[in-house]
């Protein structure tokens, strides 16, 4: 659970390099987005520009599959899918584990209070030429707890950084994170908020999956991790901040009829900058907490496909899990394809077992936790599809999904500020309803048993051919 023992391993393999002398404003965030453009390795930042060194950021963690893999404990070759398949059952079994409340933590090394207070001392990138300013909040955890409930949520939403005390706090409408915070409002008190800049992946990971309300994000991590997630208390907050963390911070995020700070525009997980420049609530921060030479966890959106592998990888298995959960049968993988944005564009692959099959598939993913505030098309293919090969699946839409009859609309569904083909008027109105289609990429099913025959080779043939004239096809 340590970031270090887990960056050390990373390097060790060959999966992280280190980079000596690149600037906070932009460079960091440029060279992230063209080593994650080329499937490169994860990026140690040290001697950053203006900052001592020691004072480091980490970026493309776990921005492939490969590493998403090497961190949950699988090989790092298997497919796609049979990764997602992977996750999946891990998720089906995972028990969640209550961190253990601890009296001392790394995190502790460093304690500065009110009256010292300097959020600037780190170097938070400005990661996008049109960014509206540096995020200290990519890659991290932001910890509130329910008044009425009393149960811990944590979320992962961007933070920028104002001043020395003070960061800005996106959360989209209907966020878990949100409505917690917006209950507070309602009764007219700050929201105590603890946000985390710098984790281990394994901790990190629960807090930008989706999960029904109530479960507690810190349960899960410990799941995950096989033990009890080593928690101290926050002095100001009385909020649990995990032991091993980089930089935490405590706070309130005070109604926004008190503070309101203009935050954005940033560079957005869909690859643009739908949200703009807009009011947005404040953290005031009165404690931060760091270790010697503390590590900012950088994850920034980019345009797709050069985004975290990690979100559209973990997504597909936890998307494949709840298809499981609710009972549906002959599902054979899913994949949201990184160019979709992670979750704009899913792809199911189902052996087809009564009327219908398909079209309940694709109006579970659309209704699901992971699937029902950003999925734009669910494409359902039938089993012979890898839904991890993007030329495969596109040979399904152009040969089996007829428009006039395989196609349908679904209008009126949740949709999410960062959707950029919602209108000004629109926005403005609050309505940030979309529609979602359906694409039905497999045989008819009533005369599935009658379409015509696929040109290829089939497995056994081609595994005869391999074993004699293998000697051709090596490199």
């Amino acid at each position: 659970m340590d970031l270090r023992l887990f960056m050390s391993q990373m390097e060790n393999l060959g999966e992280l390099r280190q980079v000596q002398g690149a600037d906070w404003n932009l460079e960091i965030g440029t060279i992230t987005e063209l080593s994650n453009e080329r499937k490169g390795p994860a990026l140690l930042f040290d001697q950053i520009k203006g900052y001592p060194p020691g004072y480091r950021v980490v970026t493309n963690l776990i921005a492939t599959p490969k590493r998403v893999g090497i961190t949950l404990g699988f090989p790092g070759d298997i497919s796609n899918v049979e990764l997602a398949r992977r996750i999946k059952d891990k998720f089906k079994i995972l028990r969640l584990t209550p961190p253990a409340r601890v009296q001392e933590g790394p995190v502790l090394e460093n304690v500065d209070r009110e009256g010292r207070i300097d959020l600037l001392k780190f170097p938070a990138p400005r990661w996008h030429e049109l960014d509206g300013g540096r995020y200290l909040g990519t890659g991290d955890m932001v910890i509130v707890r329910d008044p009425d409930e009393g149960w811990v949520n944590v979320g992962t939403y961007r933070v920028q950084l104002h001043d020395r005390d003070t960061l800005g706090l996106y959360m989209d409408p209907g966020r878990q994170g949100r409505l917690i915070i917006e209950s507070y409002w309602a009764k007219g008190r700050s929201c105590p908020v603890a946000v985390v800049f710098g984790i281990h992946p394994l901790v990190w990971m629960p807090s930008f999956l989706a999960f029904p309300w109530r479960t507690e994000e810190f349960g899960v991590a410990g799941g995950l991790l096989g033990e009890p997630l080593p928690v101290i208390t926050g002095q100001y907050t009385g909020l649990p901040i995990p032991a091993h963390a980089e930089i935490a911070v405590e706070g309130d995020c005070p109604p926004p009829g008190i503070e309101t700070r203009v935050e954005g525009p940033f560079g957005e997980a869909p690859g643009y900058y739908a949200t703009g420049a807009h009011d947005a609530p404040v953290i005031k921060v009165k404690r931060i907490m760091h270790r010697n030479s503390p590590v900012i966890t950088g994850a920034p959106p980019m345009r797709p496909p050069a985004n975290a592998a990690s979100l559209n990888v973990i997504r597909s298995g936890t998307m494949w899990l709840e298809l499981e959960q609710i009972g549906i049968p002959g599902v054979k993988g899913v994949w949201n394809m990184r160019a979709g944005s992670s979750r704009f564009l899913s792809v199911v692959s189902i052996e087809q077992k009564y009327a219908g099959h398909a079209t309940q598939v694709a109006m579970a993913v659309m209704s699901g936790s992971e699937g029902a505030k950003y999925g734009r098309f669910v494409i359902v293919v039938d089993d012979d599809i890898d839904p991890g090969n993007e030329e495969d699946v596109l040979w399904a839409m152009a040969t089996r999904c007829d428009p006039a009859t395989s196609m349908q609309i679904i209008t009126g569904c949740w949709g999410t500020l960062l959707d950029p083909t919602i209108s000004p008027e629109r926005r403005a109105k609050g309505d940030l309803t979309n529609s979602r289609a359906i694409v039905l990429a497999c045989r008819p099913f009533y005369w599935r048993k009658d379409f015509p025959k696929v040109n290829r080779a089939s497995d056994e043939l081609r595994a005869m051919t391999l074993k004699k004239w293998g000697r051709l096809f090596q490199s």
